[in-house]
């Protein structure tokens, strides 16, 4: 699984903080998703999306090697 999150948050501009609390996680939670070694559950998946503009399915990707 390739993450994009880390990206996309650098790109907003927001800070993780603000996106943890949005999310109801704390930042460590946060770097974890960012990292891979935990993936968010969809609901929270959703208002990370929509908090970087982008699609659920822009924060992961499938690695096919």
């Amino acid at each position: 699984m390739i993450c994009k999150l880390e990206e996309y948050i650098k790109e907003s501009g927001l800070r993780k903080d603000f996106i943890a609390n949005k999310l109801g996680v704390s930042v460590r939670m946060l770097r974890k998703y960012e990292k891979g070694e935990s993936m968010p559950p969809l609901e929270k998946a959703f208002i990370l999306a929509d908090l970087l503009g982008v699609k659920v399915d822009d924060l992961y990707r499938r690695d096919k090697g």
